[in-house]
């Protein structure tokens, strides 16, 4: 029997897949506190994208809402993720700001990193898990998993490999982001990974967007992984990861053992769950066992996406098209990662296919970047009828050309004045008006108050039968504002 540790993403991977990363601090302060006394390995908390929705949509000091969280959970490792080449955009970020962004994490009180690139820009990658080690954090290195002619049992071992080979990687994440790794792959994948892992432990995630990513763990346990990934399970499922209560369960019943603490998991489900109610947030219900997404391979998040797009072209039934036309996309492309940017610049010019009708007429300018090398080595070529489409575009000589800008740190400062670092992060990496209308919107807020279940109903059944789009209640000790 083996000891199982949890790594908890709840308020990383589990809202950003089910509520668009749209959790605020204060909807999570109330039971931080129980989190951080559950037992779990590490807690995901951070990254770039994060920020930037807070900023844009919510309009929320996000370094401020950080420290409260991150204070709120003294004896947890609270953990950060970050692309080895870019920070909040798909543009490539100067390595200056990279190592800042990692440095201003773990000044933070950030203590473990997972750092992703799945076109493996080694150097990159090196360079940022020693900058965290000035601190002693912890780094995983992240093993994109998807399905392509290209990514065999061989070529994850080699990947394994070189990431195991940097002294300051500490252990091999495994990430699934699109949920296709089947049970009956995990067998042979985890031991091309653990030969080549030098020792280092490794870490899985599986998004459970077929419905099998609580079996994948088990398969994955079977064959010697110790880590798994799951979150409360309001924050779990659907597109999100496996839950934590159906993982503590399923391990126990085989007989192995973890830290956890069960009694703490029912009133952090609980509260989420009213969060979600009141704030108008999805929870996560198991999916079906659909083949299609093995084909298309796009994660969870993408496809609300994809309908906003086409809804907003009038071409809301076509999303079937779109998925078909993104798998077509992909090929074309290389077989890129579908993780962050790749999953974005191949979404994006699959809609673009669908809606103009003509394929390639319309070519993102990050897709020349991709084609230009920009992001790094392809996994695989370019198909040649797509690459002349790519070639003859006046902007792809340009970015051949010209390589992406990378000035030092005292340049950057001298770009944006004398800020404090954390500012210049923001200002860096931020549109100046999303920042001030942040600013404008004032403290942060904390009061999140939930409804119960009966008041929650009746307010749904005034607005089902008002006319208004708006519908304020004012009561001595509540008041409640809804809009369509």
């Amino acid at each position: 029997m083996a000891h199982i540790e949890f790594i908890d993403q709840t308020l990383r991977d589990g809202q950003q897949s089910l509520w668009g990363m749209r959790m605020q601090a204060g909807m999570a302060l109330p039971v931080t506190p129980l989190i951080d006394k559950t037992g779990f390995r590490v807690v995901d908390l951070a990254g770039s994208s994060l920020f930037e929705v807070l900023i844009k949509y919510c309009r929320e000091d996000v370094w401020t809402g950080l420290d409260l969280l991150i204070k709120s959970m003294p004896n947890s490792r609270l953990r950060g993720g970050m692309r080895s080449n870019a920070c909040v955009t798909f543009a490539v970020t100067p390595d200056a700001l990279m190592d800042l962004w990692m440095r201003r994490l773990c000044a933070h009180g950030i203590r473990s990193v997972w750092i992703y690139d799945a076109l493996y820009n080694w150097d990159k990658i090196a360079r940022l898990a020693k900058v965290a080690k000035e601190t002693g954090t912890e780094i995983a290195g992240t093993i994109y998993y998807g399905l392509a002619p290209v990514y065999t049992d061989e070529y994850f071992g080699q990947v394994a490999a070189k990431m195991s080979a940097i002294p300051d990687v500490d252990t091999l994440f495994i990430y699934d982001t699109c949920g296709c790794l089947r049970p009956e792959r995990v067998g042979s994948l985890v031991a091309a990974v653990k030969a080549n892992a030098r020792g280092k432990p490794i870490e899985i995630i599986s998004h459970n967007i077929t419905g099998q990513g609580a079996q994948v763990y088990l398969e994955a346990i079977k064959h010697g992984v110790t880590i798994i990934h799951t979150a409360s399970r309001p924050l779990a499922n659907g597109t999100s990861v496996p839950s934590t209560e159906i993982m503590l369960h399923n391990i126990e019943h085989l007989g192995h053992t973890s830290n956890l603490d069960k009694n703490l998991l029912a009133p952090v489900a609980d509260h989420f769950t009213r969060i979600a109610k009141t704030y108008g947030f999805t929870t996560g219900v198991p999916n079906e066992y659909d083949l299609f997404a093995f084909e298309h391979q796009v994660p969870g998040g993408m496809t609300g996406t994809f309908k906003n797009q086409l809804a907003q072209h009038g071409m809301a039934d076509r999303l079937d098209d779109v998925l078909r036309e993104t798998a077509v996309v992909r090929k074309e492309l290389g077989y890129p990662g579908m993780i962050t940017p790749f999953s974005q610049l191949v979404g994006t010019l699959a809609v673009l296919n669908i809606v103009t009708g003509k394929r390639y007429s319309v070519i993102p300018e990050e897709v020349l970047k991709y084609a230009a090398g920009h992001y790094g080595n392809l996994v695989s070529p370019i198909e040649p009828h797509v690459m002349e489409r790519i070639a003859a575009q006046p902007k792809y000589k340009e970015f051949m050309a010209e390589p992406p800008e990378n000035p030092s740190l005292e340049e950057i400062r001298k770009r944006n004045g004398g800020v404090d670092d954390d500012e210049l992060l923001l200002r860096a990496l931020v549109p100046a008006h999303d920042i001030e209308a942040m600013r404008k919107a004032g403290p942060i807020k904390l009061d999140f108050p939930t409804l119960s279940s009966p008041e929650l109903d009746f307010a749904r059944q005034l607005m089902q039968i008002s006319n208004s789009k708006h519908l304020q209640l004012q009561a001595a000790e509540m008041s409640i504002e809804l809009s369509r």
